[in-house]
């Protein structure tokens, strides 16, 4: 039934659940829903009713239970179970077997046997006891312990003294005997639900769980379907899909002659097909096992989510009671969603709004198998997901050696620094002891995929003795064995099994569908050749962030650069440049040819040229020797350029304003790679010049006039005219003010929101790690700003700049290059804001793909995300 054709009265008290979709979850909750639609399927749904929201608040607060349609002749039972909007906002528990007593006993008897008659009753006065008069449950298990004796199945010899005892018992604690009519028998236990919900420990879990101060519940009261009984009778689950891996399959249990929970003398769970082992569904009741697995795929079909259907077996026959949506791991949501989508139970945008962006993660990397063991040691921030298992080593030249040796290393810092480039590239993962998700390790380990845990504050490092130790006192010595993983954040000893990546199939689908939902552009932070051709594979709409400075720490490169930034005169720092130029238009001609006919952003050099210099005596003396002075001037004119705040000193576009030859020597390597590359008829890459830090307009027309004129020196060598961008990266709250001016000389505007938080927050990337878990836990942030980005005040730059630099320049391109590009809920900000495009580490691309075309189905319908299914 279509919601238009809907006649019925939604405030109606109570309403049967064959009334299709008038049974609404905003008014009777999901649970009503659910069954409600399960019957509409056509699926043999017990008959019943559910009662509104609106009158359980009735309830509740003294009224009487609304009449309920309790038919079904003599011995029928009831069962009256809790319907919350959502049902992960929990709710009282089931009550069972409503309507047993004296009168009932003899139909009930006739029907499935005296002994399963007996188990029925015992179990109404225990539950209802407990729920409404708060009998503690140890005294009726103890009760069934002594009649009982552990039996596996209980006889009438021992039940009927059980159930005498039992109804003594409740009307002793009760101070009334035991009702016998399924009316009063519903309304004791509707009142005491009504009431428990209202309870203030309830609202309190509910607020914790996301429930609303005014959530309500809806109760469902239906006929029994009776699992205990002479003949085929049971209860159990079936789903029809994998939960691990998503693939198709009958999965489940049943037990025979048990209600679920609680049942006296429950059985051990069977298999449901026989082929699965003995005493399956499909030897006993194969009517029923062929029932069971066609229910489900209707349920699924018709609910458009995978459904786990919980069944009863009556004589026999199959009754579907509920339907949820079956619990799934991140690779199993992706398939589920798919091949929903395939199957038309829903649509592919729907689909697409059904994963979670951020569980593409484990597709990506190898991740530690869920159900292996670990010994975990210490956990630290989950900064670079993945698992890689290694030899600890202390220094990246020790991982260097590992990886000529064909040895996977772990590479354990303090904290790391330029000079470790080298050793993580050859490590299989990093760990460090300080550092939060911005910290240098977390960003370089994202750009290189390379599971990596920083933070990890309960570590003690000794570089001298090369010894690691945790909290509980375990010594780790250089060699041991151990496993990073950077999706969970936890460090283990040893290697706990492993499950590899998966990038084909539903994956490969699902993100086709997304590239074709999306308008907002996704680049990628790549700073080497081998970083491009990785963001190439995943299919990026370009470069968004190319980090020159990465490039000199080759070690062919990192000499030169040395000499460059230690020279006394312009003529030897010239001489310098002039080596490094080839290097740097080499890899630039790689980089353009890989992503030809995409635009690549290239940042000028920006950290502090202290970065660059040696800190280890051998490297000091190396650098001396080539030089050919002093290893004491090397020390001396290093202690020069020292900084007492270098992140806030002469860096970024500083260094191209004072030491302009380097922005230079950079402009030339970008303009002559780009004629190299376009020489040909093939899709010409044009390349965007970027400069960093920038806070004034002046310094951006400083450079711009410098950049200008070697492009057409550039231009007048080769004569070739190419076209170039020039934009700015807006890294300071003052060029976000200031945008306005910025747009009268910039092409586009980049937002780094790495340091853009840094200096709006007034904290240090780098160490906000060592404080941040307790900020978030005592709610002074919501969430770490340097992993989500801050809306409220960085964001709020961020729109603050975007309007005032296109009310300049309407056709200003803005860009979000900041680790937030890969964040889903930062995404969708840039969408709304009116970004061109976000850019993000290689590896988080297919997480910024999906989250952009959820961002634009959500902005086009003006919608909230995607549920749907039994939930």
């Amino acid at each position: 039934m279509k919601p238009e054709e809907i006649t019925r009265d939604p405030r109606d008290a109570v309403i049967a659940l064959d009334s299709g979709a008038a049974v609404r979850a905003s008014i009777y909750g999901r649970r009503a829903a659910t069954l409600a639609r399960l019957a509409a399927l056509g699926l043999p749904v017990p008959e019943g009713a559910a009662l509104s929201f609106e009158s359980v608040d009735e309830i509740a607060a003294g009224g009487a239970l609304p009449p309920l349609p309790l038919g079904g002749g003599p011995g029928t039972l009831f069962a009256l179970r809790s319907s919350p909007e959502e049902r992960a906002w929990g709710g009282p528990p089931a009550v069972l077997n409503l309507g047993a007593g004296a009168e009932s006993h003899a139909p009930l008897a006739a029907a499935v046997g005296e002994a399963a008659a007996l188990r029925f009753r015992v179990r109404a006065v225990a539950s209802l006891g407990q729920l409404v008069h708060g009998i503690d449950p140890e005294e009726f298990e103890a009760l069934a312990r002594r009649h009982l004796a552990g039996a596996s199945d209980p006889q009438t010899e021992a039940l009927g003294p059980l159930l005498a005892e039992c109804l003594a018992l409740y009307e002793a604690e009760a101070g009334a005997p035991w009702p016998e009519t399924a009316e009063a028998q519903v309304a004791l236990a509707a009142r005491a639900m009504a009431r428990a919900w209202n309870a203030a420990s309830a609202r309190i879990l509910r607020r914790a769980k996301g429930a609303p101060e005014e959530a309500g519940l809806g109760l469902v009261v239906q006929r029994m379907a009776l699992a205990l009984g002479d003949g085929a009778h049971g209860s159990g689950q079936v789903q029809l899909v994998d939960s691990r891996t998503g693939a198709p399959a009958c999965v489940g249990a049943w037990r025979t002659q048990t209600q679920g929970a609680g049942t006296l003398g429950a059985r051990t769970a069977c298999p449901l097909a026989a082929a699965d082992g003995a005493g399956s569904l499909e030897a006993r009741a194969p009517v029923a096992f062929a029932a069971a697995r066609a229910a489900a795929a209707v349920a699924t079909a018709g609910l458009g989510d995978a459904c786990a259907l919980d069944f009863v077996v009556e004589d026999g026959r199959l009754v579907v009671v509920d339907a949820v949506a079956v619990r799934r791991s991140a690779r199993a949501a992706v398939r589920i969603a798919v091949d929903l989508a395939e199957a038309g139970a829903i649509t592919r945008e729907e689909a697409l709004l059904r994963v979670d962006p951020t569980s593409l993660i484990e597709h990506l990397h190898p991740q530690i198998d869920p159900t292996a063991p670990r010994d975990v040691f210490t956990t630290g921030l989950a900064a670079s997901p993945g698992a890689a298992r290694g030899r600890i080593v202390f220094t990246a030249e020790a991982a260097q050696a590992a990886a000529a040796q064909d040895e996977a290393a772990i590479l354990v810092r303090l904290e790391t620094s330029p000079e470790d480039i080298r050793g993580m590239h050859a490590a299989r993962g990093v760990l460090t002891v300080r550092g939060g998700m911005t910290s240098h390790a977390a960003v370089i380990a994202r750009g290189l995929g390379l599971p990596c845990v920083v933070g990890a504050g309960d570590l003690r490092l000794d570089p001298g003795a090369r010894t690691l130790t945790s909290r509980d006192g375990r010594i780790f010595h250089e060699g041991a064995l151990i496993t990073v993983d950077g999706t969970s954040g936890q460090v283990s000893v040893g290697a706990p099994a492993t499950i590899p990546p998966e990038i084909g199939g539903a994956f490969s689908t699902l993100l086709d569908w997304a590239d074709a939902v999306r308008d907002l552009g996704v680049r990628a932070n790549a700073d080497t050749p081998a970083e491009a051709r990785m963001a190439r594979e995943f299919r990026v709409d370009g470069v968004g962030l190319c980090r020159t400075e990465h490039m000199f720490f080759e070690a062919e490169r990192i000499m030169v650069m040395r000499e460059m930034i230690l020279a006394d005169t312009d003529a030897e720092r010239q001489a310098a440049l002039d080596r490094l130029l080839p290097m740097q238009r080499a890899d630039f001609i790689e980089i353009f040819e890989i992503m030809r006919g995409l635009p690549v952003t290239i940042r000028l050099l920006d950290p502090p040229l202290h970065e660059f210099l040696p800190k280890e005596e051998g490297d000091i003396a190396a650098l001396a020797e080539a030089m050919g002075v002093p290893a004491a001037a090397v020390t001396a004119r290093a202690r020069e350029l020292a900084e007492v705040n270098p992140m806030l000193g002469m860096r970024g576009v500083r260094l191209g304003v004072v030491m302009p030859a380097i922005y230079e020597m950079q402009a030339r390597a970008i303009f002559e790679a780009a004629i190299a590359v376009n020489r040909d008829a093939r899709a010409p890459v044009v390349p965007e010049v970027m400069i960093p830090l920038v806070s004034a307009n002046r310094e951006v027309e400083l450079i711009k006039a410098r950049i200008d004129a070697i492009a057409a020196a550039v231009e007048a060598e080769q004569g070739v005219a190419f076209t170039f961008k020039l934009g700015v990266m807006v890294e300071t709250p003052r060029a976000a003010l200031r945008a306005e001016e910025l747009a009268a000389s910039a092409e586009f505007l980049s937002f780094g929101t790495n340091d853009l938080t840094q200096m709006t927050y007034g904290l240090s990337r780098d160490d906000a790690g060592r404080f941040m878990r307790a900020y978030v836990n005592a709610g002074v942030f919501p969430e770490d700003p340097f992993h989500s980005l801050d809306l409220e005040g960085v964001g709020e730059l961020l729109l603050i700049a975007a309007k005032r630099g296109r009310s300049r320049n309407p056709g200003l391109v803005l860009g979000l290059c900041g680790e937030h590009g890969g964040d889903p809920s930062s995404v969708r900000f840039c969408k709304l804001a009116g970004f061109d495009y976000v850019s993000c580490s290689p590896y988080r691309v297919p997480i910024a793909r999906l989250a952009a075309a959820q961002a634009t189905l959500l902005a086009r319908d003006g919608g909230d995300w995607g549920g749907g299914g039994p939930a």
